[in-house]
């Protein structure tokens, strides 16, 4: 060990979605204690986490329930597959109450240890599926400018932002994009959500009609378009969506990584937005980030198609060491029974309204462009001229100063370029909630003096 945790970080590990060369001139900030909605630095200073670490710890950060669940789980059975027809009573269990939740109560589930995991899973089985109803060349799968689906290969190719993909995309992979639905900056003046979705499925229709449906398999979705923009879709759009599809037999995937377990008002972002989807994706919040777990979940039609075909093949060819593991399962089982017992849905739904008051309260800051939320997951979009919409110079990291004056103040939040996404614990009180929006007003607030301080040309 070096003179330091915080140089011993520097030297040996390479962390991901950060600068290398920002973190080695500001050095890590290291986390070593949680109590409810707050962590505590290596220094002691305490923080608010207003991003539930990444979107996933919605009953905080010292829940001693799940702690005695993995150990008691570990005391029983530590490890085990579930290849070869092999399986274990958590796993089991665990797969019962998912479906249960679900919109597709007589599907099957399938595990995995991430989102990333859970998306390939979903893709993989797609092309499964189609190529069990004699049409392998269904393999184009159609995705959306700004999206997030992972940070494996393929889910590096699903994604629709351009860092994501960069060195990291498989060229040629038969992805394509249809554009990103947030009303604020692409609705044309006058347009209604309603207008703007339509015209958003119409331009869908176009570009299977270009491509051909034949050629496609999926289309895959987050129903809140997460790490693009905290982006919530105008009224209508998944329905209509789900109509398209349906009559091209095109399989409608929904990414639920994110959304998937109370956080916009219901088990579900498919049901709070009023589709049901072919196959599902969760993680994060299954566990609330105690345990790595992911799961893909599918209707029964899926898999009966996916059943005859992989018996034809001999097996069903894909699946991870820990996928179904034991103690990961046991965690998450845990995880929802105290989202039962704390009747999860309900204190979402009342807490929603005063989330929802906070959040627009700012809309009338004067770096606020768009303030926007469901359930409890909402953002900020900071703009150099409200009245014209008009953005900052990327260049500028307005963002990225916000959140680090958000730190100075007591708060983590995380930016998506200009765009401040929240995403509390689902734990929170109304007092912490109050506390939160007190502290980015004032992190607002600092920013406005900084940019009124030092005034910069920005794009037109």
């Amino acid at each position: 060990m070096r003179n330091s945790l915080a140089e011993t970080d520097l030297a040996v590990l390479l962390h991901p979605q950060t600068d290398p060369a920002a973190l080695e001139a500001q050095g890590p900030l290291i986390i070593e204690r949680g109590d409810g909605v707050f962590v505590t630095d290596s220094s002691g200073r305490r923080y608010l986490e207003g991003m539930s670490s990444l979107w996933c710890a919605s009953l905080g950060f010292n829940e001693p329930r799940l702690a005695r669940a993995a150990a008691e789980q570990i005391s029983r059975l530590g490890s085990y597959h579930t290849f070869n027809r092999r399986s274990n009573p958590a796993a089991i269990e665990l797969a019962e109450r998912l479906l249960a939740l679900s919109p597709m109560p007589e599907g099957k589930a399938i595990f995995a240890n991430s989102g990333s995991e859970a998306v390939d899973t979903m893709i993989k089985l797609a092309w499964l599926y189609h190529s069990g109803r004699g049409a392998p060349e269904r393999r184009k799968i159609i995705s959306r400018k700004r999206a997030y689906h992972g940070s494996t290969v393929l889910g590096a190719t699903l994604s629709g932002l351009a860092p994501m993909r960069g060195a990291y995309a498989w060229p040629d992979a038969g992805v394509i994009f249809a554009e990103t639905p947030h009303h604020y900056t692409a609705g044309t003046a006058g347009e209604s959500e309603e207008a703007f979705a339509d015209r958003l499925v119409d331009e869908i229709a176009a570009l299977i009609a270009a491509e051909g449906a034949h050629s496609i398999a999926a289309m895959i979705a987050e129903p809140v378009m997460g790490a693009g923009g905290v982006i919530i879709p105008p009224a209508g759009y998944f329905p209509k969506l789900e109509k398209l599809l349906r009559d091209h037999g095109i399989l409608l995937l929904s990414d639920e990584v994110i959304c998937g377990f109370g956080r916009t008002g219901a088990w579900f972002g498919c049901q709070t937005f009023g589709f049901r989807p072919d196959m599902m994706s969760v993680a994060k919040a299954l566990s609330s980030g105690y345990q790595p777990i992911g799961a893909t979940l599918l209707t029964d039609e899926v898999f009966q198609v996916i059943r005859a075909e992989a018996s034809r093949l001999g097996g069903l060819s894909h699946g991870f060491t820990y996928a179904g593991h034991p103690v990961t399962s046991a965690v998450a089982l845990e995880t929802l029974r105290i989202y039962d017992e704390m009747d999860l849905l309900a204190r979402v739904r009342g807490l929603a309204p005063v989330f929802r008051s906070q959040i627009q309260a700012l809309a009338g800051h004067p770096l606020v462009g768009d303030s926007r939320s469901v359930g409890l997951i909402g953002a900020v979009e900071l703009v150099a001229d409200r009245a014209a919409r008009r953005p900052f110079a990327p260049a500028r990291g307005v963002g990225a100063r916000l959140v680090a004056l958000a730190l100075d103040q007591g708060l983590i939040l995380r930016n998506l370029g200009d765009t401040i996404a929240i995403c509390p614990p689902l734990i929170i009180s109304e007092t912490e909630l109050a506390l939160l929006f007190t502290r980015l007003r004032q992190a607002l607030d600092a920013l406005a003096d900084e940019v009124a301080a030092n005034p910069a040309e920005e794009p037109a």
